[in-house]
């Protein structure tokens, strides 16, 4: 699966954004889906994920009670809201996709990634 996310910006810290990922070949169905993200000089870091057809999710610690993953299985789009962002968000956040388990850091379907800063 070919995987495109989009959404990415420059916004200020407490504000909002909201990425989505789409896919360009074939569709997101049976997909676990997620969202990874990689600021300068860190290592990979987990986000989000949701499991088809979208009734678990998951998050990582830094993220949680800010940011909502969701998916459109008509439409097989993967959406991260995210709120209340704070500058150590600034990354670039990767969607990606895994068919035989929750998505991960070592997904094997990964996107071009999608720029998020956010200044103080």
């Amino acid at each position: 699966v070919q995987l495109q996310a989009s959404g990415g910006g420059l916004v200020q810290a407490g504000g909002s954004l909201r990425l989505s990922c789409a896919t360009s070949e074939g569709d997101l169905s049976y997909y676990y889906m997620g969202w990874i993200r990689q600021a300068p000089g860190k290592e990979r870091e987990f986000v989000a994920g949701i499991s088809w057809p979208g009734r678990n999710k998951n998050y990582g610690d830094s993220v949680k009670g800010r940011f909502t993953i969701s998916r459109d299985n008509v439409m097989h789009t993967v959406d991260l809201q995210m709120n209340s962002l704070k500058s150590e968000d600034t990354a670039i956040y990767y969607c990606v996709a895994d068919r035989a388990m929750p998505a991960s850091t070592r997904a094997p379907f990964w996107g071009q990634g999608t720029q998020v800063t956010v200044s103080s």
